[in-house]
């Protein structure tokens, strides 16, 4: 694959200043990334003429400019991660005969971007746009036990945090913690009449280039119609699913779920009771949509 270098030390200079809390001096900038100054000098000039970086004068610094945050808008009004999904989860609809689904962490609830029906399944009230309380569905799992414990941790500040459908599933960190363990320690989550009375669901989260968990990947089937065997063989496919939507965002093989214990792999949640550094209590969508109301069989 071609290399143009000027373009990847761009690129990486706008990662930088996006990773910063506030605008940097260039001298900080030409330090981490281990480029000459005059290098990181000239780049910053044509990123400041084309409205990608702001220069503060005054400051020294530089931050990201309106044509960054342009780019993050036009992220979310394109909507590439449900793009880029749909035709996977079709397939695993197709290749289970189970309903499918993705959702992405919002708060402490999970938003669906795609839902996909099986034929002569149970009927699910869920769809795009729903949210559901994320400690309860398997999707939510998924995405929470790669999280690091501090952003987990200030997700579920107290007990008035736990919301509660049909009387099962945790209600305190402490509860939720070892849910999460069991997840990582199996290498998918699952759930069983926690957000619909015989409902259960099995999952896996898709992960960026970084490793960060950017949505979790779902079935849901009828809890006495699928035994433990088939329900491994659902989270395989699950696996599966979720790797190529992974590879579709740009994650490497060392960052892409596996089929068992693929967990570890990312370095925020192999720790993630020790505590390690959050990303921030954030969603990992940007999109701002009206929930709906659901009640029934929502997944």
């Amino acid at each position: 694959m071609a290399d143009v270098p000027a373009a990847r030390s761009a690129v990486r200079v706008l990662a930088y200043l996006a990773a910063q809390a506030g605008p940097s001096p260039a001298v900080a900038v030409a330090q981490h990334l281990g480029l000459p100054r005059s290098t990181v000098y000239h780049l910053l000039t044509v990123l400041v003429d084309e409205g990608f970086v702001t220069h503060l004068p005054e400051e020294h610094r530089y931050g990201l400019g309106t044509a960054s945050l342009a780019l993050g808008s036009a992220y979310a009004r394109q909507a590439p991660l449900a793009r880029l999904a749909r035709p996977v989860v079709a397939r695993l609809v197709e290749t289970t005969g189970e309903s499918a689904h993705l959702a992405v962490l919002g708060g402490r609830e999970v938003l669906y971007l795609v839902e996909q029906r099986a034929p002569g399944r149970p009927a699910l009230v869920t769809d795009v746009d729903v949210r559901l309380p994320a400690h309860l569905t398997a999707s939510g799992r998924a995405v929470l036990a790669r999280l690091p414990a501090a952003q987990v941790r200030a997700l579920f500040p107290a007990p008035s945090a736990f919301a509660d459908r049909t009387g099962v599933g945790p209600q305190s960190l402490r509860a939720l913690r070892e849910v999460l363990r069991e997840v990582r320690a199996r290498g998918w989550a699952t759930e069983d009449g926690e957000v619909s009375p015989g409902l259960a669901s099995v999952a896996h989260a898709a992960v960026d280039h970084t490793g960060f968990p950017v949505a979790g990947i779902a079935l849901t089937f009828a809890s006495d119609a699928v035994p433990p065997a088939r329900r491994e063989e659902l989270a395989g496919a699950v696996g599966r699913a979720a790797r190529e939507v992974s590879r579709r965002l740009g994650a490497r093989a060392a960052t892409t779920p596996g089929d068992a214990g693929s967990t570890s792999r990312n370095p925020g949640s192999a720790s993630a009771d020790q505590g390690p550094t959050s990303r921030g209590p954030g969603s990992a969508s940007r999109r701002r949509a009206q929930p709906r109301q659901s009640s029934g069989r929502p997944r």
